[in-house]
């Protein structure tokens, strides 16, 4: 008999084709409730996704200038222990297209972790229309009230108040800070652009969308055929447009290709993502011509309607900015191009008495700033608890460096959690090696800004009248209906017959799901089908935004353009104005602090001594202010200093060593007491703590050693290992 082949075994082809069949229904299925729960969203009087229980406080609505604003008290989970001596924190979220929440979630988020860390924890948030006639300056009014109300309701707290904004609702809080700095503790700052024009060329194509739509006068338009609202969809739809490859496949597809797991986590995100909210007009139009195209804010060009300038130099709050080289929203130019722009060296943000501190992230978006369970259990978490030495810190640039413990970490029993919180010096060339515009690319987005002005002005004389009159209510609620944005969600819900028996078909493919091997051929070659797709967006995102900054580089580059707008050659762009009243007061702490080189006690000396000694080193760790704490019962009959006592301490001593170093430690004699028991336990507290963080450089040996001599004790070791 002759051979007989085997005929070959096609069994991977049924698997695959019934396995991608049954994904397709669960995929329409997840999409189904998707839409479903728009509806749901949208029927509801404050949509949120907050995953906390809360407790309405203050309804911004009730104000004298009332607002779409909520203030709301977040009960703490069971088994939650809140220090009333530790302030409050309060988020606010961004009201930038999407609903309120994402900043408290889930467990691992910013509320989260504030709460975990013994913090009374708030949120602001927002209702989705805004009250007719609100404006920026009402919502930063509100904001301020709402202060008002968390410190009236913390009266034992050692401090004020933590401000956590996300992306938008930081340069809220900022100009808020600016208008009323009395009432802020720590700002902390997450994804939140503050210098509009900032970037590299190659890598930030959303900076360059105000010149190539001509300015602002689409916004009006946008405003106008909404009948005086804004539609936030138009927002988010701009931010989609930045990722083609997620927005267009990536994030279907990793909803179809896993859709056995991922449908829960989709929703969660989809329930705050597919919920935009509505704006003023006038709201949108200040923000656009301000800021986006204006840059006005680090500038000082912003008024308020009382006339007076909004000038970022005047919050006296640490500043904490969290920003991420994968952010492709707010890039780290964006989120720290404004301290550049306001000081123009180290010592100028030390005179202005500010502190600020960033962090970068290397690989995290815009989103998972903010909404990462990863990025809340380190970053914000340590910030969270380690917040009261961030504020006690002296000024300065600083950034904050997060390490994982390990065998080799010395006194982790003086670290919180598993992370080491470590802030290192930094310098405003730090800041300009991150990447800046050259003068050239200035004048250039000055250049848009003018623009701007003139098509904004052409539009309101020749076609706002007639876009009004064929404007109504009826006409942009319809527009806002069939919204690209909104539309994907109304289509696949109960609502359209055609998904009706999807539920049912659902259900019974759930009860036989047959997923395919992993290590099926037609499954691999789906796959390889996703990459390719992806890269076809990828090539498509990078061409795009190629030939954008091309055109922008080359049209807004031309000095003919440019001489027209009034920016031709011998112009330039300017910095913040000078405050005169400012300088005054930074000219009289200075005078006022070469009187207290004498002035003080044991508590002073301590610290001097130990600021001395580490000074070399340009940073600070958690271990070192922990043990620092000890210092604030350095004084006669144990008096415990208070927070703000205690933080002016640092600054004063700070800056009395950073004015003349030698003349402020040559004055230690004069500040210790006589008693030898009393020098012995100030010495004791200097190498407890300059030993906290282990061994001294060579440097700080003998810094420690002349520092016992002027103690009159002489040190038995300076290993650190008998005073641990």
């Amino acid at each position: 008999m002759g051979n007989v082949s085997t005929p070959p075994n096609l069994g991977f082809f049924h698997e695959y084709w019934l396995d991608a069949w049954q994904r397709s229904i669960l995929t329409l299925d997840a999409l189904r409730e998707r839409g479903n729960i728009y509806f749901e969203q949208s029927g509801k009087e404050a949509p949120n996704v907050l995953g906390f229980a809360v407790e309405v406080v203050r309804d911004g609505r009730t104000l004298p200038q009332p607002v779409n604003y909520v203030l709301v008290w977040v009960v703490p989970p069971e088994n939650t222990v809140i220090d009333p001596l530790k302030p409050p924190f309060v988020v606010v979220d961004p009201r930038a297209g999407h609903g309120p929440g994402i900043g408290g979630m889930k467990q691992e988020s910013e509320i989260g972790v504030a709460l975990a860390a013994g913090h009374a924890c708030y949120f602001i948030g927002f209702l989705p229309a805004p009250v007719a006639g609100q404006t920026v300056e009402h919502v930063c009014a509100a904001e301020a009230a709402f202060l008002e109300e968390v410190a009236s309701l913390h009266p034992d707290a050692e401090g004020k108040p933590v401000i956590v904004a996300n992306c938008q609702a930081g340069w809220q809080i900022m100009m808020m800070a600016a208008m009323r700095p009395e009432l802020c503790g720590p700002l902390v700052l997450a994804g939140s652009p503050l210098s509009y024009w900032a970037g590299v060329r190659g890598r930030n194509p959303m900076r360059y969308l105000g010149g190539t739509l001509g300015g602002t006068w689409l916004t009006a338009l946008a405003g106008d055929l909404g009948n005086g609202i804004f539609d936030g969809a138009s927002l988010v739809a701009n931010f989609e447009s930045l990722n083609p490859a997620n927005t267009y496949w990536q994030k279907p597809y990793n909803l179809y290709s896993k859709v056995d797991t991922e449908t829960s986590r989709f929703l969660d995100f989809e329930t705050w993502w597919g919920s935009p909210v509505l704006l003023n007009a006038g709201e949108m139009q200040w923000i656009a011509d301000n800021l986006f195209v204006g840059n006005k804010l680090t500038s000082g060009e912003i008024r308020t309607s009382d006339g007076a300038h909004i000038d970022l130099r005047n919050i006296q709050s640490p500043i904490v900015v969290l920003c991420s080289w994968g952010d492709n929203i707010t890039p780290p130019q964006q989120a720290l191009g404004w301290i550049t722009d306001l000081y123009a060296d180290d010592q100028d943000i030390v005179a202005n008495g500010q502190t600020i501190v960033y962090t970068l992230h290397q690989t995290i978006g815009h989103l998972g700033i903010f909404v990462s369970g990863k990025v809340a259990t380190k970053e914000h978490a340590e910030f969270a608890s380690c917040m009261e030495m961030i504020d006690m810190l002296p000024p300065g640039l600083y950034e904050a460096v997060i390490t994982e413990v390990d065998e080799k970490t010395n006194r982790p029993d003086l670290i919180h959690g598993k992370y080491l919180f470590r802030l290192e010096a930094r310098t405003i060339d730090d800041i300009r090696a991150l990447g800046a515009n050259s003068p050239e690319d200035d004048r250039r987005f000055a250049t848009v800004a003018r623009v701007s002005e003139v098509n904004l002005g052409l539009y309101r004389t020749m076609l706002q009248p007639a876009v009004r009159a064929m404007t109504t209510q009826q006409s942009a609620d319809l527009l806002r209906e069939m919204h690209a944005n909104r539309l994907r969600f109304a289509a696949f819900s109960d609502r359209n017959p055609a998904m009706r028996p999807v539920k049912e078909l659902a259900a019974a493919v759930r009860a036989d799901r047959k997923p395919v091997a992993p290590n099926n051929p037609l499954l691999v070659w789906e796959q390889i089908a996703s990459t390719w797709i992806s890269t076809c967006w990828e090539n498509y995102r990078l061409t795009r935004d190629a030939m954008t900054e091309a055109s922008f580089l080359t049209t807004y580059g031309s000095p003919v353009l440019q001489s027209l707008v009034g920016l031709g050659p011998g112009t330039g762009t300017t910095g913040p104005n000078r405050d005169l009243v400012r300088e005054a007061n930074t000219a009289r702490r200075q005078v006022d602090l070469e009187k207290r080189f004498d002035v003080g006690g044991l508590a002073e000396a301590v610290i001097r001594s130990i600021m001395y000694v580490r000074m070399p080193e340009h940073a600070v760790d958690e271990r070192g202010f922990a043990a620092l704490q000890a210092i604030r019962q350095v004084q006669p009959a144990n008096r415990r200093l208070g927070r703000s006592e205690a933080k002016m301490l640092l600054r004063d001593q700070y800056l009395l060593l950073r004015s003349d170093e030698e003349r402020a430690i040559g004055a230690l004699p004069r500040l210790l007491p006589r008693d030898e028991r009393q020098r012995g336990i100030g010495w004791q507290a200097i190498q407890d703590v300059t030993m906290a963080s282990g061994g001294l450089p060579e440097e700080g040996r003998r810094r420690l050693q002349r520092i016992g001599e002027l103690f009159d004790i002489k040190p038995q070791s300076t290993s650190g290992t008998e005073h641990a």
